[in-house]
C-alpha cells in the first residue's frame, strides 16, 4: 500500500475541487492507502517568498513528502496557472537545494538533478474550459509548465496528470464520471 501526500488548494468547501479531494481521500482509504492532507486555503498557508530560509511549515511539508510514496496536487487552472497559493507552495516546498540541485557543465550552464527520484505524482485539475481550446490553441500550457518545469526539475518522472474540462458547464452525469476517474485513479496509487 502507498502514502499519499495531497495538497489541496481551493478556497470553497462546495467547489468541484472539493469533490475531487474528499472522493481521492474516501476511494484511496477503502484500498488500504495512506492519505494526508494539506488543505491550503484552510491552513492559511503563506505563499510568498522572499529568498528567506524554509520556515517550520516548509520543512513540516517536506518531511511528509519525504515519508509519501505519492505527492498528490488537486486545483482548479486559472489563467492557465493554478491558484497563487498552490504555486507559493511549490516554489517554497519544491525549491533547491532540497528538490533539485544544478549540476554544472561548463560557464554558466548545467542541468537539474532531482531528489525526489523515487516519489511519484498525480494532478488532478479542472478548467472553465472546454477540451479543444486547451489542447489546441493553448497547447497544454498547464500540463507542459507543471511536468517539465516543476516534477521533472524535481526528478519525478511518474506522473498521472488527470484532467477535468469545462467544469462549470457540464452535466451532473459528467461529473459523476469524471469523480469514477478519480476514485479508479486513487485504487491505483
Amino acid at each position: 500500500m502507498s502514502k499519499a501526500f495531497v495538497v489541496y488548494s481551493h478556497y470553497d468547501d462546495k467547489s468541484f475541487n472539493c469533490s475531487i479531494k474528499d472522493t481521492f481521500k474516501e476511494e484511496a482509504e477503502k484500498h488500504g492507502h495512506d492519505v494526508d492532507i494539506v488543505d491550503l486555503y484552510k491552513e492559511n498557508f503563506n505563499p510568498i517568498f522572499r529568498g528567506e530560509s524554509p520556515d517550520d511549515v516548509v520543512l513540516d511539508h517536506r518531511k511528509r513528502i519525504e515519508e509519501a510514496d505519492v505527492i498528490v496536487l488537486i486545483a482548479p487552472i486559472w489563467n492557465f496557472r493554478m491558484p497563487a497559493i498552490m504555486e507559493g507552495w511549490i516554489d517554497k516546498v519544491l525549491a533547491p537545494p532540497w528538490a533539485f540541485t544544478f549540476k554544472k557543465l561548463v560557464g554558466n550552464y548545467g542541468y537539474p538533478e532531482g531528489k525526489l527520484n523515487s516519489k511519484k505524482a498525480k494532478i488532478f485539475c479542472t478548467y472553465g474550459a472546454p477540451r479543444l481550446a486547451i489542447t489546441t490553441f493553448f497547447l497544454n500550457l498547464p500540463i507542459r509548465r507543471l511536468k517539465r518545469g516543476v516534477l521533472h526539475m524535481c526528478g519525478i518522472r511518474k506522473i498521472n496528470y488527470r484532467r477535468y474540462f469545462a467544469v462549470p458547464f457540464v452535466s451532473d452525469e459528467k461529473r459523476k464520471e469524471y469523480l469514477e476517474d478519480v476514485r479508479i485513479t486513487a485504487r491505483n496509487m
